[in-house]
């Protein structure tokens, strides 16, 4: 994933979530993703989609021990 795509997803991840602390990082061995970070925290990964050219697929996990209640 270049940069300019990395700074795309990045500007509509802000503005989807409303959150100007999220920012994208380069993953050193993957090309195809970005890892994405609120803050200082890791929240998930960001993939080109291999089906549909220009699109890409954000996966985020929700642990057990991350639920309050």
């Amino acid at each position: 994933m270049d940069a300019k795509a990395m700074a795309r997803i990045e500007a509509h991840l802000k503005s989807t979530f409303a959150n100007a602390t999220v920012n994208l990082k380069a993953r050193p061995k993957q090309k195809d993703s970005a890892e994405v970070y609120v803050g200082d925290e890791f929240i998930g990964v960001v993939f080109e989609d291999e089906d549909e050219d220009g699109s890409y697929m954000f996966e985020m996990a929700i642990l057990a021990e991350d639920l309050n209640g």
